[in-house]
């Protein structure tokens, strides 16, 4: 396959998306098949950091997203919330926003919405906890590539749910709890991602009710 076919994808969100404006809202993805790495990582180059365009690959299948007002609503929120925990709980947590993750030998590559560690990533490291929203699904088992890419902890926001999901032995398994955020309750942080309100005011309340727990 021929680097060039790909390319006709990187053009910018407002040409892709069409004049509608009710449709650009909307999360917009492109697949194309047989990719080789190295056509891969030349896309990567191209794009470089160009804002709203997010790209995942897996063993010659290469997805390219980009994300409307709803899903990066939703992302910041999350984030914002996760991070607010992070200060209240005094956790040495860093986030590292949609940085590329991948692995050649594992024919893997990502870009998260959010992931985070305690403490910082090496240049090149696997980040502790990556957190996808899910507007549109896509061909990639999401869950396929971060396992071939190690990554311990992955979070999914699908339809106001939140689960999260623990790597182990055997592939990932649901769980109740963040291994990387034992602390935080899953049920009370999903209320305040589906909070109506601007999001200030949101992580205002969330802070309030953290700090009112903490002391008890």
């Amino acid at each position: 396959m021929a680097a060039a076919a790909p390319f006709p994808l990187l053009a910018p969100p407002a040409e892709r998306a069409g004049t509608d404006t009710a449709e650009g809202s909307e999360d917009q993805l492109f697949v194309v098949h047989d990719v080789s790495w190295e056509e891969y990582e030349t896309i990567l180059a191209a794009l470089g950091d160009r804002a709203g365009v997010r790209v995942t690959y897996c063993e010659g299948v290469l997805e390219l997203m980009s994300p409307g007002g709803p899903h990066e609503g939703r992302k910041k929120i999350l984030a914002r919330l996760v991070e607010a925990y992070a200060e209240e709980a005094e956790l040495p947590l860093s986030g590292y926003g949609s940085m590329t993750v991948r692995r050649r030998l594992a024919k893997r590559g990502v870009e998260p919405d959010e992931c985070y560690v305690l403490g910082t990533v090496e240049d090149g490291g696997i980040p502790e906890l990556a957190i996808e929203i899910i507007e549109k699904s896509g061909t990639i088992d999401k869950l396929s590539v971060y396992a071939g890419l190690g990554v311990p902890e992955v979070w999914f926001l699908k339809k106001g749910k939140l689960s999260i999901h623990l790597l182990g032995p055997d592939g990932y398994a649901e769980a109740g709890r963040s291994r990387l955020l034992p602390g935080l309750e899953l049920a009370e942080l999903t209320q305040f991602v589906q909070r109506e309100g601007d999001q200030t005011s949101v992580v205002r309340a969330w802070r309030a009710t953290l700090r009112k727990r903490s002391a008890r």
